[in-house]
């Protein structure tokens, strides 16, 4: 302890302690942290059993439309211990590389070379569990096959690929340590696809699912999941000749992909009711997760139980803003990605959550959302259940947010005046 007043310089040969050095003191995680600090939940389970902290867009420094790209916000994510980092390829203006952008916007680009290096270097500074590099893919078979031979330069040992195609169930978190895999689309399931920003199709669920939702949702029937970034006519002419000859993409490139991601074919329910027999993932934006969680929410459940669900903003989110990830939780997606650029509620909840189990990015996901009753019931989130627990909380003190910021950061002429907000706890 006294070691610890030297570093702060703060004993008075008069008058001691001052009230403002308790209290800095009294909240050192070292003294009297708030939480458990190190990893207690169990990390031997398969991977859809946790969530993961996972970032949207992860290259850009700022807004969706007109920030530049950068190997920062990558870092700064990975050493506050994300694990799902995504990148979006493109060809250069060359056709000759691979260049990581928000595709059809004015952000500016950085080379992939440079966010795979970015990664290598920094994937495990916070967390030793598993980094997964989310790939939004727009190229060619050559580029792709460009792609496989620099993740596996980069990464070497570290890569972990299944020796097999298709996986009945993903490895735990425990046995990836210190490994980078891959998520994306195999290259074939690109081909004659109608391609929103995410990589996702913008097949139209059936008309049933459509009615079903107006007749249920009130306003979320006005929503409809449309990216604002449209097709890419380049590279849907590309699929189409690859189709026609026969090239369905790098083979080499295929086969480093771990987590592999489907399309919504044949209707939102059915999708969901899909991957009996191996692993999958689809990606949903925050509206059409709304609208599965109204119409079919105990087959999300089911559905994450042995799949892989990623949830994404919606393409309007142009200032990099967030949806609240709980209603992904509360229904067992893993891969609740969030715009870290930005601020607000919704990114701390990320935070907070993945604060916990010593911060290493993967939260175990509580067993009512795993187990199975009799007839395969799993839990229904739109459910009621019985109030277990009343937790009731006082706050006697609040300090440490001013620490952050300089003095002048908000006001030239007055420090930040911050306060702590509670909501009631019956």
């Amino acid at each position: 302890m006294q070691n610890v007043f030297h570093r702060r310089h703060c004993v008075s040969r008069r008058y001691g302690l001052s009230l403002e050095d308790f209290f800095h003191f009294l909240f050192q995680d070292d003294l009297n942290g708030p939480i458990d600090t190190k990893v207690h939940h169990d990390m031997t389970a398969p991977l859809q059993h946790y969530f993961i902290y996972t970032g949207h867009n992860s290259y850009l420094t700022g807004n969706q439309l007109s920030s530049d790209c950068s190997e920062i916000p990558i870092i700064r994510a990975l050493e506050n211990g994300v694990r799902g980092i995504e990148l979006d390829l493109w060809p250069n203006s060359g056709k000759d590389n691979i260049h990581v952008l928000h595709g059809r916007t004015l952000t500016a680009p950085i080379p992939l070379m440079k966010c795979l290096k970015s990664i290598r270097e920094h994937a495990f500074v916070k967390s030793p569990y598993p980094v997964i590099i989310t790939l939004e893919d727009h190229l060619t078979p050559e580029l792709q096959a460009k792609v496989a031979e620099m993740v596996t330069e980069i990464f070497g040992d570290m890569l972990y690929y299944p020796e097999s195609e298709c996986l009945e169930d993903l490895p735990s978190p425990e046995a990836l340590k210190y490994k980078v895999i891959l998520s994306t689309k195999p290259p074939k399931e690109y081909l004659g696809s109608n391609s929103n920003k995410d990589g996702e199709s913008q097949d139209k669920d059936s008309s049933e699912d459509e009615q079903l939702l107006r007749e249920t949702s009130g306003p979320l029937a006005e929503t409809e999941d449309v990216d604002k970034s449209g097709s890419d006519p380049e590279q849907e002419e590309n699929d189409a000749s690859q189709e026609k000859s026969g090239n369905f993409g790098a083979p080499e490139y295929k086969r480093l992909i771990t987590i592999r991601a489907g399309k919504a074919k044949n209707g939102l329910r059915n999708a969901l009711r899909t991957g009996i027999d191996k692993v999958n993932r689809i990606s949903l934006s925050e509206q059409r997760l709304e609208k599965a969680a109204a119409l079919y929410p105990t087959d999300v459940v089911r559905f994450t139980q042995k799949n892989i669900l990623r949830v994404f903003p919606k393409g309007t989110r142009v200032t990099s803003s967030n949806f609240r990830p709980t209603i992904g939780w509360m229904h067992g997606a893993q891969m609740v990605a969030l715009n870290m650029q930005g601020y607000g509620k919704s990114l701390w909840m990320m935070h907070g959550l993945f604060r916990s189990n010593g911060g290493c990015g993967y939260v175990k996901k509580p067993d009512l959302l795993m187990k199975r009753g009799p007839d395969n019931k799993v839990f229904d989130p739109k459910s009621t259940l019985p109030v277990k627990t009343t937790l009731k909380v006082t706050v006697y003190m609040g300090d440490g947010w001013r620490l952050d910021f300089s003095h002048t950061h908000f006001d030239a002429y007055s420090p930040p005046d911050f306060y702590a907000k509670l909501l009631k706890i019956s």
